[in-house]
């Protein structure tokens, strides 16, 4: 079990997706690097390879601390507040 005091806050079990990619990259018409699922409420953001980096954005705007690879047959997942996989 992650040492995060974030984790033990995440709903269960995780949010249903809002979507199959970034939306704000679907709309700007720019292509996602790697998506990344917010584990509080679903959205799906892109990495901070991509040029929008909405992940990172998703986070500043909400404070949603905790998000997972959105890429199949990965799990690992990141902390924005403590800045680590957790």
């Amino acid at each position: 079990m992650s040492g995060c005091p974030h984790v033990p806050d995440l709903p269960r079990p995780e949010p249903a997706p809002l979507g199959e990619t970034c939306p704000e990259c679907l709309a700007a018409g720019t292509h996602p690097v790697q998506l990344r699922l917010c584990l509080s409420c679903g959205h799906v953001g892109c990495c901070d390879s991509s040029p929008g980096r909405h992940a990172t954005g998703h986070f500043e705007q909400t404070g949603h601390p905790v998000m997972r690879s959105f890429e199949p047959g990965e799990k690992w997942r990141w902390c924005f507040v403590d800045g680590s996989i957790v």
